[in-house]
């Protein structure tokens, strides 16, 4: 009877932690390539949301200064300059 692919995992399995208790220097890499995995997910999620934030912040600083710039020019001054664009 031919072994299935859970007998062969198994041996696999097997055969690597053989290799990672003669070997412990390996065993360590493997657990910091892991580690490292791991803090560059977390690093890109974190500065994604980041982004994020900072662009809402740019968009809300912008719709301020927006409101600010309309109310300084004077509604005469507007309706000249309106009147004058839609002359063209």
């Amino acid at each position: 009877m031919t072994p299935g692919p859970v007998d062969e995992a198994g041996k696999v399995a097997a055969t690597f932690m053989d290799i990672m208790r003669q070997q412990p220097m390996a065993l360590a890499l493997v657990v910091m390539n892991f580690t490292l995995l791991a803090f560059v997910f977390w690093n890109n999620h974190e500065l994604t949301r980041t982004r994020e934030l900072t662009g809402q912040h740019i968009m809300q600083w912008q719709t301020d200064v927006n409101k600010l710039l309309a109310n300084c020019v004077p509604m005469r001054d507007m309706e000249e300059m309106l009147k004058g664009l839609k002359g063209q």
